[in-house]
């Protein structure tokens, strides 16, 4: 008989095999830039044909063409695409579009602070779930999504049990996966915040409680803990929204009212799924209690007043907004704070652990507020199917224009492989992508300068590199606020159609 020992240590599972969407072509041209090559040779050729000198002189101006497609940096940009972000911010300097001021002080008639940049043409609303409790409906009319807030209560990791995280963790898989099967979802976004704890709800649940009759030392040193306990200590706000389209196969829009009924039915089963997540106890947020959210992100002054005032009610959706907002090269300044965001510019290499973003999630000393923005984009089971396929197509090609493959190539042919064979198994499919945000009090330079330097430590630490979203401070900053916002959809040039040139 062979006994097993009991006191085996745990084999933490490792999760990855993600990849970066990749458009065919040569190299590093994509899709596009292929069909500029080609259409380019093909004029060179005509231009023979007639005279060498013409062949000649086109065959100059379409190197001169090529040479920025070509070139790329180390975030995968090329030249056409850094020249149009460099433009595109002289424009919008000189047109002054980079400041914002609202109040009695605009150019406006309007006195109220509205939420500016992508948010300013959000439509809000409150329903009622199956359950009866009030949720947020945002609208957003340019793509016609639907978003709604819920915020969770997670108890974190420590002293709980590695089989227990790996439960969560293939919980929160199966969140996501699920997601896919929900009709006409098209995002979602988990918002971690960590930020200075007031003390104000402490005070109240104690103040609350405490008897009249209660012993004066009891009492002495309940009020002491009221007064110690908060100095220093941070709070972690946890906030997931979805995004639904209103879009319907060969037929109408359905109604903003259509959507928050349909949400409503749908919200109670969402919130149980993001318990079993190991997200805690799960909620819809009313509209008052997003408002005041989004406040204090713009105004973190006003967060001991926003708790005095239980949140909700205390801020209309119209005053959510900043007084005054100017956008720098590398930072963002809302009513007397300035913050910084990153984008992440490439998800951790190899396979990693459940534990991989702790430090980066966790509250720093050096950092006031900090918020976390993890946005997905789940695809249908149908398009999961041709994505990957499509995905091992093109990884072989790529692998086979060198006369000798390289040990990368192989890898991303294997892993191209794998997405295809967890697909068809059931898996899902979910784009990815990440924006980290810093707010620090005041205008100090040097604290701001302290700042960017340990969140980029945290997220080499983390093992992701973080990119400085410069010349789009303003933008990185609302779309890391909880407010559902899909940012593909609000590209001039849709996202599908980047991705695939």
């Amino acid at each position: 008989m062979t006994l097993t020992d009991s006191t085996q240590q745990h084999q933490a599972p490792t999760y990855g095999n993600w990849r970066r969407p990749r458009s065919p072509g040569l190299g590093r041209l994509g899709l596009g830039g292929t069909i500029a090559l080609f259409s380019g040779l093909i004029l060179v050729i005509i231009g023979m044909a007639i005279n060498f000198v013409i062949g000649l002189v086109f065959g100059l101006v379409v190197a001169v063409f090529m040479a920025p497609l070509w070139v790329r940096d180390r975030w995968g940009r090329n030249g056409y695409e850094a020249m149009a972000e460099q433009v595109g911010w002289v424009r919008q300097r000189r047109s002054k579009r980079h400041l914002y001021v609202a109040g009695p002080l605009s150019r406006t008639p309007v006195t109220k602070c509205a939420l500016p940049g992508l948010a300013a043409r959000l439509e809000a609303s409150e329903a009622h779930d199956a359950h009866g409790r009030p949720f947020v409906v945002l609208h957003h009319p340019r793509p016609g999504h639907v978003s709604t807030v819920m915020e969770c209560s997670p108890s974190g990791d420590a002293l709980v049990d590695p089989d227990d995280i790996d439960q969560w963790v293939a919980g929160w898989g199966a969140w996501l996966a699920g997601l896919a099967h929900e009709a006409g979802v098209v995002g979602a976004q988990v918002s971690v915040e960590t930020a200075p704890d007031t003390g104000v709800r402490l005070r109240q649940s104690v103040e609350s409680r405490l008897s009249p009759n209660a012993p004066e030392l009891a009492s002495a040193t309940m009020r002491e803990v009221i007064a110690t306990y908060p100095g220093g200590s941070p709070s972690t706000t946890c906030r997931v929204a979805i995004t639904w389209t209103r879009a319907r196969a060969n037929a109408r829009r359905r109604t903003v009212d259509d959507m928050a009924v349909e949400i409503g039915s749908r919200l109670p089963e969402l919130c149980t799924g993001l318990a079993i997540a190991g997200a805690g106890a799960a909620r819809p947020m009313s509209l008052g209690e997003l408002s005041a959210a989004i406040r204090v992100a713009y105004d973190p002054e006003v967060a001991t007043v926003v708790d005095e005032a239980g949140g909700a009610g205390l801020v209309d959706w119209d005053d959510a907004g900043p007084v005054s907002a100017e956008e720098r090269r590398g930072a963002y300044l809302h009513d007397g704070a300035t913050s910084v965001s990153w984008v992440m510019g490439e998800a951790p290499r190899g396979a990693v652990r459940s534990s991989i973003l702790r430090r980066l999630l966790a509250p720093h000393r050096e950092i006031a507020r900090k918020r976390v923005t993890l946005l997905y984009r789940p695809h249908s089971p149908g398009d999961a199917a041709q994505i990957v396929d499509n995905d091992v197509v093109d990884a072989m090609f790529q692998a086979t224009q060198r006369k000798v493959t390289r040990a990368r190539d192989s890898l991303v042919v294997r892993a191209a492989a794998k997405a295809a064979e967890e697909e068809a198994l059931g898996a899902g499919l979910v784009r990815f992508g990440m924006i980290v945000t810093a707010t620090m009090p005041g205008l100090d330079a040097d604290a701001v300068n302290r700042c960017v330097s340990v969140v980029e430590h945290l997220g080499l630490a983390s093992r992701v590199r973080l990119r400085r979203a410069w010349r789009s401070q303003a933008t990185t900053f609302t779309a890391g606020l909880p407010l559902g916002l899909v940012l593909p959809a609000h590209l001039a040039l849709p996202g599908d159609w980047r991705e695939r040139v």
